[in-house]
């Protein structure tokens, strides 16, 4: 299979396939300047809610893996988006980092402290037990609850620590409720990613580390898929996943070899 002839958009997972940390991974600003050069798209697309699109972009840009043309698409984003177009006008409490909370009021999403319509759950790294409360209180009032994303873990520099997954598993012993996730691997962030781009989900190519949120999400959207060992899975891993990538790769800079 020659996924360079059959993709025109590469949709690049970040902590694991093209940084780690702070670092690139090997010579990836080179790889992907020849992708462009290519006429290739890149999306970075994340599920860490944490930080706002702007705070990507720059961090991306100092590790000189973006250039002009370039996208980045968070869950944030994802969730704003199903926002606006599901709950239009409705009051949202948000859990989130005051710099996501401010990329959601900047989306027209009208937040709140009181009587929400709607609640949604994203990676607030700022989290206190008074934002859990009252996240509790609006949930056991049945109020609709969406979360941006499922990971149980967030990979950082010193090890894992807990994401918004564990954090469902704690409202879910506590209120009984399930949130509604947007991000990947589920369906809708693969529509807004085939909205943002113009292209078909079979001319898309998901590149990233975890098998059970980035290759599941390619295979669920009928996006192609490339599995990079560089981060979170390892090769002896793979026999616990139904999910199947279009190719392995110990790193994304060996691509352009292998096609």
């Amino acid at each position: 299979m020659n996924l360079l002839h059959e993709i025109n958009v590469f949709l690049l997972d970040l902590d694991g396939t093209v940084y780690l940390g702070g670092t690139p991974i090997g010579p990836m600003p080179v790889t992907l300047r020849k992708l462009r050069g290519m006429g290739k798209r890149l999306v970075f697309l994340t599920n860490n809610s944490s930080r706002t699109e702007g705070e990507y972009r720059q961090k991306l840009t100092r590790m000189g893996l973006f250039e002009g043309g370039d996208l980045v698409y968070t869950s944030a984003m994802a969730t704003i988006s199903y926002l606006q177009e599901r709950y239009s006008g409705a009051k949202v409490y948000l859990v989130a980092t005051d710099a996501v909370r401010e990329e959601f009021a900047r989306g027209g999403i009208p937040l709140t402290e009181e009587d929400p319509d709607v609640c949604v759950l994203a990676y607030d790294t700022t989290l206190t037990f008074e934002k859990i409360r009252r996240l509790d209180f609006f949930l056991r009032q049945n109020r609709p609850f969406l979360a941006t994303h499922p990971d149980d873990v967030c990979p950082t520099s010193y090890g894992f620590m807990p994401d918004v997954g564990s954090f469902l598993a704690m409202f879910e012993r506590s209120s009984g409720r399930k949130a509604v996730i947007v991000g990947k691997p589920f369906s809708y962030m693969g529509e807004a990613v085939c909205r943002l781009t113009g292209e078909r989900a079979e001319h898309i190519c998901m590149v990233g580390d975890r098998m059970h949120t980035d290759i599941r999400f390619a295979n669920g959207c009928g996006m192609k898929s490339v599995l990079v060992l560089s981060g979170e899975t390892k090769r002896e891993d793979l026999w616990r996943f139904q999910d199947r990538p279009d190719l392995i790769l110990e790193s994304f800079n060996e691509f352009l070899g292998k096609n």
